[in-house]
């Protein structure tokens, strides 16, 4: 039987951020999924850093298609979870369908990898009070407000959650999380 990891996302997500950890999960030998708010093709986006902005930068990405909607997503039948960044957390994380998700995962302790944004949505669901965490910098009042301890670094392990930046920190991120998906979840 397949090991199953879900990655939860939607419109605006950045690119990156989702397709580096589908593939790089499938290269291991994992099936991956990919659940949004409907069955339907996302359009994702690109952000980047350029000289002269106070900020990044956000152009269209590739498009890819959902498998399965939120509502339709059993966590028992998923070994462990990934919240890309990029926009799209601002307005999942208002989604309950999306916060029960996360709830299953962080009460079963499965490994969960965020990168990014993805974060918000951890914060949302209640599963950051007390944990050690990283994100995109611009988060560190976030995640100070649902009482997690920042850290500005490539990645932070804490226990089964494995916390990033943004797309540049991707090899230190899915080294790291691979490592505890590997321990929690071994392949046959």
């Amino acid at each position: 039987m397949a090991v199953k990891v879900l990655i939860v996302t939607g419109d605006a997500a950045e690119s990156l951020e989702v397709l580096y950890p589908y593939q790089r999960l499938l290269e291991e030998g994992y099936e991956v999924h990919i659940a949004a708010p409907a069955r339907k093709v996302l359009r994702f986006v690109v952000h980047d850093f350029e000289e002269g902005f106070d900020t990044y930068t956000e152009k269209p990405g590739y498009t890819w298609p959902a498998d399965l909607a939120f509502a339709e997503v059993d966590p028992a039948q998923y070994a462990a979870l990934v919240l890309p960044g990029g926009r799209a957390p601002e307005y999942l994380r208002n989604d309950p369908e999306v916060r029960r998700i996360v709830t299953a995962f962080t009460a079963a302790d499965k490994p969960v990898a965020q990168i990014c944004h993805g974060p918000l949505i951890s914060a949302a669901a209640g599963a950051l009070t007390g944990r050690r965490v990283t994100a995109y910098p611009a988060l560190e009042p976030d995640m100070a407000t649902a009482g997690a301890a920042f850290e500005d670094t490539g990645a932070v392990v804490d226990g089964t959650l494995v916390s990033s930046r943004a797309w540049p920190d991707h090899p230190v991120w899915m080294r790291e999380f691979l490592t505890v998906l590997r321990g929690k979840a071994p392949l046959a």
